[in-house]
C-alpha cells in the first residue's frame, strides 16, 4: 500500500492524505547507509543528490570522479563528506556501504561487478547492463558476495504506482487486458546515447520503461514480442514500435523515440475500466491517477513525491532485510525481455 490513506470528498474525485512520507513504509531501519555515487552524471545533480538529502534511510558519504577535481568542486557544492579521484578509491572507503552507479551503458557490468567485490551493495542506472548475458554476471556476482543489486526504475516506487497496482489486484479493473505507453522526446544529435558503443538507442532509454511497466503490471514475462525499428545513421534504434504478448493474451502496445517531441504516457486497461498515468513514469509536483470505470471518471490525487527519494528508501530496507523488497528488483528479467525485443526487431521498407 502507498504512504497515503484515501478519503471521498466530492463526487467523482478521492483526495490522498499524506501520512509521513517515504520513510513511512519502511519503519524499523537501522542507521543510514553511506552511499557513495560513481560518476558526476546528469541525474546525479538533476534528481539523485536532492533524493539522498530527502531519504532518512540514506546518507551520501562520498563521490568520486575520474577527475579529481570535478569530484572535488561536487563535494564542495552539495555539502558531501568525502571526494575521491578514481572510483577505485571510493570502493576501496571503509565507510561506504553502498554505491550508486549512474555510468554510460557499457560501464554497468564492470563497476557493479568491482563494487560487489569490494563488498558494497549496488543501486545501478537503468537498463542494467547491455544485454542479459551482462546482467546474469552482475547478479551473479552480487550473489557471491552477499550483496543486493537493484535496477533503478525509481517511477515503480511512486505511491500512486501502488494504488493502482492495488486496484488491479481489487479486481476493480476486471481482467487486465491492454498496458500502454509511448515516451519520446528530439534529442542532441551529439548525446552519448546514440552511441552504439555505449549501448544508445531508444528502446535502452526510453522504451525499457514501457517494458517494465507491462511487466510490473501483468505480474508476468512476455510470452511473445513484436518489433519494428527506424534507425539512425550510427545504427541505433531511434523510434521503436512494440507489442508484448503475455500469459493470457494480454497485450502491450509501447513506443519510444529519440526524434519525435515529448510525450510520456502510461495506461492500463481492464475488461471494466482503464487507469492513466499523467505524467507517465516523470509525474511532477502533486500528480494523480484518472480511472474510468462504468461510464464515469474519478480523479484520485497524490501529494507531490520525490519518487527518487522513495527508490533510494526502498533499496534501504532491502538491505535491511536482506532480500529486495517489492517492488524493487534486480533487473535481470526486464534485460530479457530488452533482449527480446532487440531480436524482434527487423527494419523493412514498403
Amino acid at each position: 500500500m502507498p504512504p497515503c490513506a484515501a478519503q471521498p470528498t466530492a463526487r467523482g474525485t478521492t483526495k490522498l492524505y499524506d501520512s509521513g512520507g517515504a520513510s513511512g513504509r519502511f519503519p524499523g531501519m537501522p542507521r543510514p547507509l553511506n552511499f557513495g555515487v560513481l560518476g558526476c552524471a546528469r541525474i546525479v545533480r538533476r534528481a539523485l543528490i536532492g533524493a539522498f538529502q530527502q531519504a532518512p534511510g540514506a546518507r551520501l558519504a562520498a563521490i568520486a570522479s575520474r577527475d579529481g577535481a570535478a569530484a572535488r568542486a561536487w563535494a564542495d557544492e552539495f555539502a558531501i563528506p568525502t571526494a575521491h579521484g578514481s572510483y577505485e578509491a571510493l570502493l576501496a572507503d571503509r565507510e561506504i556501504d553502498a554505491v550508486y552507479v549512474p555510468l554510460p551503458n557499457e560501464l554497468h557490468l564492470p563497476w557493479t561487478v568491482a563494487a560487489a567485490q569490494a563488498g558494497k551493495h549496488v543501486l545501478c542506472e537503468k537498463p542494467l547492463a547491455l544485454d542479459a548475458r551482462q546482467a546474469q554476471s552482475m547478479v551473479d556476482a552480487c550473489h557471491q558476495r552477499g550483496v543486493l543489486l537493484m535496477e533503478a526504475f525509481m517511477w515503480r516506487h511512486h505511491p500512486r504506482v501502488a494504488h493502482a497496482r492495488k486496484m488491479l489486484a481489487d479486481g476493480l479493473l476486471g481482467e487486465l487486458r491492454l498496458v500502454t505507453m509511448d515516451f519520446s522526446f528530439d534529442i542532441d544529435r551529439g548525446d552519448w546515447r546514440l552511441d552504439p558503443r555505449h549501448g544508445g538507442g531508444s528502446l535502452s532509454d526510453l522504451g525499457c520503461y514501457g517494458i517494465n511497466a507491462a511487466r510490473l503490471f501483468n505480474g508476468a514475462e512476455p510470452v511473445e514480442v513484436v518489433a519494428r525499428a527506424a534507425r539512425y545513421q550510427t545504427g541505433v534504434d531511434m523510434t521503436l514500435s512494440m507489442l508484448l504478448r503475455f500469459p493470457g493474451d494480454r497485450m502491450a502496445l509501447l513506443d519510444s523515440s529519440f526524434e519525435c517531441p515529448y510525450r510520456n504516457r502510461l495506461e492500463i486497461v481492464g475488461t471494466k475500466g482503464a487507469i492513466s498515468f499523467p505524467g507517465g513514469v516523470l509525474p511532477r509536483g502533486q500528480t494523480e491517477l484518472i480511472v474510468r470505470s462504468g461510464g464515469g471518471e474519478e480523479t484520485i490525487h497524490f501529494p507531490a513525491t520525490d519518487q527518487y527519494a522513495a527508490q533510494i528508501e526502498c533499496f534501504c530496507a532491502s538491505v535491511a532485510a536482506g532480500r529486495l523488497v517489492d517492488p524493487a528488483e534486480d533487473g535481470l528479467a526486464n534485460m530479457k525481455a530488452l533482449d527480446a525485443v532487440r531480436h524482434a526487431m527487423i527494419d523493412r521498407s514498403c
